[in-house]
Parts: structure tokens; C-alpha cells; sequence
């Protein structure tokens, strides 16, 4: 009887052990794989070994799986081995196998969505390495977790819809996808809509994601653009979530009847002038600008009988232009940018003189930009250059220029044609950004996002509606920013999740509604910062804020280190002056303290004097020798210039002492000789000045009412007055 090799599968769950009350791995239960089933025939067949189911994302590693045994010897005299992915195939080591007790298990993590299954060949080999049986088969079954988010296909869907459009008509569709087994509910999703801001409106599909309408009342006079959050969700709706936008357009319909802006317009033309505009017609229409629903066409009902006027309209202000066609001009089109030898128009003229057949020849009478160019034999008009759009003779669109018919009689007859030429607007300009930069909340919870406008030097059509759109070419700005639509010229960008604060360089890609559409993609400068619960910036938290200039970090750190450069340099000027301004003082003081008591001079004179010498007789007070060596007096003495009203009397000469002991006498003689001098007064007496009023703002600086004692003096003070005054304070001052 052939040997069976005995498989054993261990369960995929550790079970508690009853009688330790500790956990531990169960016993794997035998099964018998490669035995021949009994059966009443000659003919046995193997046993099939079902899939082992396995979890993904198993932590508890290694994990055992199964248990495969030989019977045809004892145990320890078998080897095991098993190969194919997992083991010796890539990836390699995710499952090894025990070579005495055949115990396979599992080594490494699984990811379902990378491999779903593992088929392995099982040997049985004696110590001597021959076959104890055939290789079996060994197939792992890896079990879904829920372990991946639905992905929407686009960050944003679009779709367009005509306003007031019948409840149930089909706007767009959403899409995503779930990388977790499609078998299972892990990538059943269903889609809703989170916010329609306003109204409900839309609806959408939970299974199939379309959105239609569910309302009626879609006005694009009232609101032109619709932006939707939609969500899809796993496990039928239970599980992971993922959000995108939706951004739904509504097309215009000829709804709105145009108005005149006035009942009575009033206007004033030259006589016997053709081709000239006389007036304007303004009209409003509430349909988009710039479409056939909004231009309007106006029509003379009456009052015109002969027909020489005429309303054409402006494609720009959609205003009706009133002229006058006596000669009914020749009215023709070009786009604009035509290049050079574009053909315009011919003129033919005819000749009335029959009998006598003139040949006639065209030329220009009036063509301002010299942009035309006439055949003067045919007639034909075409360009000879490109005009310029700014050109100050392209008037609403429309450029006029005369043409001369002349024969060759004698003398010639001439005739005037009028060309009147509508530059068509082409689409040559691709949207900008305005403002290319802004600056927002660094979490997507605070503050409104950041507004951005498009302009378009084209005019309607080939304007807005504008795109606006996240560059393609770089994948993980959809990741970490979301743009969308808020009006045909204007979209709203805010970040997904916390962004660093500083300056960000983003890439939009804008597409303007043209005929081909022009699109280009700018860059766009961002500055995050950290804003309050108002939404606005805090102060000091947006140091990097240039968004306005578009200046870059490493500029910026430039610029930061120049101006704290210059902070010091002028800090350390300042030190500098500081420090030479004391030694200066210290010089001063010095000087100061080494002769400030030798510079104050003690005066006994007490008289008037420089200016009043000449008042006394300072002969008397002199040295009777010296006034020997001057000699007698010539002339009449001086008179004292403080004695009142009086003069001099006349003075005895006295005789100069002879001996010192007649020097006594000498001045007592003189002494006497002034006191009795009734004009002047004596030199011992108060001198009297003139009176000068009584009262002063200003303290006294007269001894007389100084305090006689130091102690009641203050003079600490002195200090606050600078360094030139703190000796004097150290000198008078208390110690």
C-alpha cells in the first residue's frame, strides 16, 4: 500500500487555551491530500487541497499557514521544501517552509492589490534527497481588507447645461475607482452630493454618478455658475470617503429682449455729407455679452421713407450706430491682422456719356493710415501693410476711406465711392492672470481662499468664459490645492491641506472661450500664512509675503540681511560718537579740575568800571611820587559823569608831600577836599544808579539775599545739566 503525505492547515486566528487561560497558537487539523480516496473501483484519484485563505496587511509575523507530512517514513526522516513566487521567485522570502516538520509560514506583509494569489509546488524528499512523492500543488488565497480609498478620475468635473432646462436632463457624470477587490462591498461606492451652495438643484446618481437636474428655475441671469462637492464612498457608502468638484455651467438662451436706455434720442447731421456716423443707440440686454443672444439688430420703422439713414450694430457696446447713406457706401469685412495684398473690394464706375467712350481710372481720395492700396485700371482694393489695432482712424470697429473715380476727358469728371471696412475680431490673445499673486490662510478651515481674476485684450466672443485649471505637468499640486470656477472671469484657489507658510510657486493652466480657444499656463505666487479666526493674516505671520512683487525666498533672505547689515553699521557709528564725545568731556573735566580755582580772580574795586574811570580823581589816590614823575595837571580836571547837574569846582594845587611823614596829611587833605565838594559825593558813600523798574521773572543773583550758610544750598541739581556741570556739583554739593 503506497505511503500518503498527511497535510495539515493551521487556522488563520490564535484561539485562547482553556486550561493555561493564555493564548496560543491552535493545532492545525490533518488533512490528507495526496491519499488515494477509497472507492469501490480499481482506480483511486488524489485528494484536490482547497485554497488557503490568508489576510492581507497580517501584522502577527511569521504566521503559520499549513502542516504537510509524509507517511511513508517517520517523522525526521523526510525533508520538505516548497518553491514558486513567494520563495524563490519574486517576491522572494514571503513564505518559508520548516524542512523536518514541513510547517509553512508566512514572513512578510501582503498587499492584495499587488498579488492576489500565490501557487506553490510541495516536495517530500528522503535524507537521501529521492522522491518520496509527487509534487503537489499549494495555492494561497490573499484575502481583501479595506485598506484603500475610492480615487475620484479628476479633482474636477465640468458640465454645461441650458438655463432652464426641464427637471431630469443630463448634466455630466462622475467617476471614480476603488483598488480593493471589485468582488467585494471594500469597492462598492456610491456617490452624493455634500453642498450645491444654494438651492437643491442637482442630483446625482448613487451608483452610476450622473448629475442631473431636479428643479426648475435655472437662471444664468441670476447665477451663471454652479460648483457642486460631490463625495464617493466605499462599502456602499459606509466606509472610506474621497471629494471632488463639480462645476456646472449654464448656457445661455435668448431670454432677454434688449431695451433702449431712453425714450427719445437726439442726434444732428451735416448736409450733403454721406458715409459719417451721426449718433449712438444704447440698448441693454441681460443675455451673455459677446453672444448672438445678446447682439442686437436694429431696424428703422418709419420716418425715413427715402432711406438715408441707416443702424448698423457695434459688436463691442452692442449700441446701434445711426449714418447716413446718400451714396450708400460699399461696406466689407476683413479679420483682423489681414497680412499685405489681403484683396478688400472693387469699385466699377460707368461713364453716362455714351458718344463719346472715356477710359477711367481709379485712385484714393482719402485713406488716413495709407493702408489701402487701389488698382488704377481695375479697381480693385486690397491692403498693402497690416493695420494696427490701435490705430485712432479704426473707430468702433470700422475703417473708412474714399475712393476716386476719374475719366480722361477735358476737362475730367470725377466721381467719390465710399469703402466702409468692419475689422473682425480674431482670437490672438490668451488669457492672463490678474493679479499673478495673492496670499491665503495656511489651513483650508480659515479664511475664504484666494480670489483670482483673468483678463483678455480679445474682445467677446473670444473672451471669457475663462478655465482656469491646475497645470497638468505637475501631478501634486491637484494633491495639495484645489481651484474652482466661481463666475465666467474669476475661480477660487485653496489648499486642500496645511501648507507650509512662505512663498508658493504655482503653475495654472487658463483657456479663454475663443474660436480656436488660446490657452497659456503662468506661474502663480502664493503666499501662506498663519491667519486668526477671521480669516485674516496675523500680524508678523506672513514674514515672506511678496506675492505681490513675486519675490523669491533666497531674494528675500538677501534683502533681510542687507538691511540688519546696515542696522549695524549704523549702531556702530553711533558707539563710536558716543565714545569720542566722553573723551572729549573727559578732557574738559580735566582741564576743568586742574584750573578752575586758579581762573576765578577776587576784585576789590567796587566802583563803576572800565566805562567809569574817567568819573573820580584817581590822582588823589595815587603814590605822591608818581604823581611828581606825571607833573602838574594842564588843562581843567575831568568832570564825574554821575554827579547830577553840577561841575567841577576848580581845584587849588596843593603842594606833594616832601617827607613820608607828610603822606598822612596829604591824603586826609584830599579826603576832605571831596567831602566838601557839594557836586560829587563822597568816595566812601553807596553810588546811585539809575532806577530800572521793580520785579523780575528771573531769581536774584545779589549776595545780599543769598543765603549765609552752604548747608541751605542744593547744588545736586547741577548734575542733570551735563558733565560740565557735575564738578561744580562735586565741588559745592553735599559729599
Amino acid at each position: 500500500m503506497d505511503a500518503a503525505l498527511l497535510l495539515a492547515l493551521g487556522l488563520l486566528a490564535q484561539s485562547l487555551c482553556p486550561s493555561a487561560g493564555v493564548p496560543r497558537q491552535r493545532q492545525p487539523r490533518t488533512l490528507y491530500p495526496w491519499r488515494r480516496a477509497p472507492s469501490l473501483g480499481r482506480v483511486r484519484r488524489a485528494w484536490v487541497i482547497p485554497p488557503i485563505s490568508v489576510s492581507e496587511n497580517h501584522k502577527r509575523l511569521p504566521f503559520p499557514l499549513v502542516q504537510i507530512k509524509s507517511d511513508k517514513q517517520q517523522l525526521g526522516s523526510v525533508i520538505y521544501s516548497i518553491q514558486g513566487p513567494g520563495v524563490d521567485e519574486e517576491p522572494r522570502g514571503v513564505f518559508s517552509i520548516d524542512k523536518f516538520t514541513g510547517k509553512v509560514s508566512l514572513n512578510a506583509m501582503l498587499d492584495r492589490e499587488k498579488t492576489d494569489r500565490f501557487r506553490l509546488r510541495a516536495f517530500a524528499l528522503d535524507l537521501g534527497g529521492s522522491t518520496l512523492e509527487e509534487p503537489t500543488d499549494l495555492e494561497i488565497v490573499v484575502v481583501d481588507q479595506n485598506d484603500n480609498r475610492p480615487v475620484f478620475r479628476q479633482e474636477v468635473f465640468t458640465g454645461r447645461v441650458l438655463e432652464g432646462a426641464v427637471p431630469g436632463t443630463y448634466v455630466t457624470r462622475a467617476e471614480a475607482t476603488d483598488a480593493d477587490d471589485p468582488e467585494t462591498d471594500n469597492a462598492a461606492l456610491r456617490y452624493s452630493i455634500l453642498e450645491q451652495g444654494g438651492p437643491q438643484l442637482f442630483s446625482i446618481d448613487p451608483l452610476t454618478g450622473e448629475i442631473r437636474t431636479v428643479q426648475v428655475g435655472l437662471d444664468r441671469e441670476v447665477v451663471a455658475v454652479y460648483n457642486l462637492t460631490l463625495q464617493v464612498a466605499d462599502m456602499s457608502g459606509d466606509g472610506l470617503t474621497a471629494t471632488a468638484s463639480a462645476i456646472i455651467t449654464l448656457e445661455d438662451i435668448n431670454d432677454n429682449a434688449p431695451e433702449f436706455t431712453g425714450d427719445q434720442f437726439f442726434m444732428e447731421a451735416a448736409e450733403a455729407v454721406s458715409g459719417v456716423d451721426v449718433g449712438r443707440l444704447e440698448v441693454e440686454d441681460r443675455d451673455l455679452p459677446g453672444s448672438p443672444n445678446w447682439a442686437a439688430r436694429f431696424i428703422i420703422l418709419e420716418g425715413d421713407p427715402e432711406g438715408q439713414f441707416t443702424i448698423r450694430t457695434d459688436p463691442r457696446t452692442n449700441e446701434g450706430v445711426l449714418s447716413v447713406v446718400k451714396e450708400n457706401p460699399l461696406r466689407t469685412s476683413l479679420a483682423e491682422g489681414a497680412a499685405p495684398g489681403t484683396p478688400v473690394a472693387t469699385f466699377s464706375a460707368r461713364d453716362p456719356d455714351t458718344q463719346q467712350p472715356q477710359r477711367l481710372s481709379y485712385s484714393k481720395d482719402y485713406d488716413p493710415e495709407d493702408w489701402l492700396q487701389v488698382d488704377g485700371a481695375t479697381g480693385q482694393v486690397q491692403t498693402q501693410r497690416v493695420l494696427s489695432p490701435t490705430s485712432p482712424f479704426l473707430k468702433d470697429g470700422w475703417y473708412r476711406a474714399i475712393i476716386l473715380a476719374r475719366d480722361d476727358a477735358s476737362p475730367p469728371s470725377t466721381a467719390t465711392g465710399t469703402l466702409s471696412i468692419e475689422i473682425l475680431e480674431v482670437n490672438d490673445h490668451a488669457p492672463e492672470l490678474s493679479p499673478p499673486w495673492g496670499s491665503l490662510c495656511s489651513t483650508p478651515d480659515r479664511g475664504s481662499g484666494l480670489l483670482l481674476g483673468a483678463t483678455d485684450e480679445d474682445l467677446p466672443p473670444h473672451g471669457a468664459p475663462f478655465h482656469f485649471q491646475l497645470s497638468p505637468r505637475v501631478p501634486e499640486l491637484a494633491r495639495n490645492w484645489s481651484l474652482s470656477q466661481v463666475n465666467v472671469s474669476h475661480a477660487r484657489l485653496r489648499p486642500r491641506l496645511r501648507v507650509p507658510e512662505g512663498l508658493h510657486r504655482l503653475s495654472l493652466l487658463l483657456q479663454d472661450s475663443g474660436q480656436p480657444p488660446q490657452q497659456r499656463e503662468q506661474p502663480l505666487n502664493v503666499t501662506v500664512c498663519r491667519c486668526g479666526q477671521d480669516g485674516a493674516c496675523l500680524p508678523g505671520a506672513a514674514a515672506l509675503r511678496a506675492g505681490g512683487a513675486g519675490i523669491s525666498l533666497g531674494a528675500l533672505v538677501i534683502m533681510l540681511a542687507s538691511v540688519i547689515l546696515l542696522l549695524l553699521l549704523a549702531l556702530l557709528v553711533a558707539l563710536l560718537a558716543r565714545f569720542r564725545q566722553q573723551s572729549w568731556d573727559k578732557r574738559l573735566l580735566h582741564g576743568l579740575q586742574d584750573d578752575l580755582r586758579d581762573n576765578i580772580l577776587n576784585y576789590d574795586e567796587q566802583g563803576g568800571g572800565e566805562e567809569d574811570q574817567d568819573a573820580y580823581d584817581m590822582d588823589q589816590l595815587r603814590h605822591p611820587a608818581e604823581l611828581a614823575a606825571l607833573g602838574p595837571s594842564s588843562g581843567r580836571p575831568p568832570l564825574r559823569r554821575d554827579a547830577p547837574f553840577g561841575r567841577a569846582r576848580p581845584q587849588v594845587t596843593r603842594a606833594l608831600p616832601t617827607s613820608p611823614a607828610d603822606i598822612a596829611d596829604f591824603i586826609n587833605d584830599g579826603l576832605e577836599a571831596a567831602d566838601s565838594d557839594p557836586s560829587v559825593p563822597p568816595y566812601d558813600t553807596a553810588l546811585i544808579y539809575d532806577y530800572e523798574g521793580d520785579g523780575s521773572v528771573a531769581g536774584t543773583l545779589s549776595s545780599i539775599l543769598s543765603s549765609l550758610d552752604d548747608e541751605d544750598q542744593d547744588y545736586s541739581c547741577l548734575r542733570e545739566w551735563g558733565p560740565r556741570f557735575s564738578r561744580l556739583a562735586d565741588l559745592y554739593g553735599p559729599p
